[in-house]
């Protein structure tokens, strides 16, 4: 029988309420077929694993990603799969970070969660969680696991991990991939598009926790003060910025913008350009307004969204590479084209 380790590390999904005091509060997920009955029915072993301290997606850090990539390694041989339960607000950036912290994986990791708590009448926590261990189960006609990447379960569909980004925080379909179409849908049938999934190339599983956060993020707006942001390109502990521009990557022909932006990159930093559009990806140098970024240096980002550039520029700077630039242009795990 499919073997499934069930990963709980805080979230909606995991709220039931206190019939003494109404209050929402955990449940143990050792006893989660007492909740989700229907679980039996499916042809998998579950078991599972819980962080000893249930996480608000707000408070996720890297340390937290730590411990998700490393139950997964230590749980490899053991398990079939993972189904990894998480806060939707930040679901995109940890599986985003797990994509590159799980190198040569070849078994599903899926993250889910719900926006209303599982012990809820009309939670859609039910069908998130049995519909992504039935994915994490699955296997092809020659018994390997049709799905071997990260990825993210909600609402009917599944999303590569680091494709998926947080659309809605009052829908049930909160989760969109604006740039790379669902790897399956969740009908009467589970219906996989086998010719959108990953598949790497790389020899062996290995996982990389030391990434590093020695990254900023800033958003342009029309107006916007420069001043006010020369100590990020100042700072000496800055090694990369991620610039969110307009469009197809433009920006303002701003002075002192240009004048941070060059000395950031003359001394080494490192300067991404990704769109803040919800879709499309940047086309460096088509207008006038992107040409100055070319001649200096800065990388397109192509169609990455924000949360695939912040963690591959953190998984790249932690890996030390001296090719970081090129790395950056290159499609890693499926997260660019």
């Amino acid at each position: 029988m499919t073997k499934i380790l069930l990963i709980y590390t805080g979230g909606t999904i995991g709220m039931i309420k206190n019939p003494q005091t109404g209050e929402l509060e955990s449940f143990n997920f050792k006893h989660i077929h007492d909740h989700v009955p229907e679980l039996s029915r499916l042809n998998v072993e579950i078991e599972s694993i819980s962080f000893e301290e249930p996480i608000d997606s707000s408070e996720m850090n890297l340390q937290h990603w730590t411990q998700m990539a490393e139950v997964v390694e230590q749980n490899d041989v053991h398990y079939d799969g993972f189904v990894i339960l998480h806060g939707s607000d930040t679901m995109a950036f940890s599986a985003s970070a797990l994509s590159f912290m799980l190198q040569g994986l070849r078994k599903p990791v899926v993250f889910t969660g719900s926006q209303l708590p599982i012990g809820t009448i009309r939670t859609d926590g039910k069908e998130n969680l049995i519909t992504a261990i039935e994915i994490a189960g699955m296997k092809d006609e020659n018994g390997a696991a049709i799905l071997q990447e990260v990825a993210v379960y909600f609402e009917y569909s599944l999303y590569r991990g680091n494709r998926s980004s947080k659309i809605s925080a009052n829908q049930f379909e909160a989760f969109q991939s604006p740039n790379y179409p669902e790897l399956a849908k969740a009908g009467v049938q589970i219906e996989w598009q086998k010719d959108r999934l990953f598949r790497t190339d790389l020899a062996e599983f290995t996982v990389f926790t030391a990434l590093k956060n020695n990254v900023a993020l800033i958003r342009l707006f029309p107006g916007m003060n420069f001043e006010f942001y020369r100590a990020i390109f100042s700072d000496q502990d800055v090694q990369a910025i991620v610039l969110e521009t307009y469009g197809s990557g433009n920006a303002p022909s701003d002075v002192l913008f240009q004048e941070l932006v060059t000395s950031f990159i003359q001394r080494g930093g490192i300067v991404l350009n990704i769109t803040q559009c919800g879709s499309g990806a940047v086309q460096q140098g088509a207008y006038q307004t992107s040409s100055f970024f070319e001649r200096i240096g800065v990388i397109s980002g192509r169609n990455l969204t924000s949360e695939a550039a912040l963690t591959k520029i953190m998984y790249l700077l932690g890996k030390g590479h001296s090719d970081i630039r090129e790395k950056l242009q290159e499609s890693l795990v499926g997260e660019m084209d």
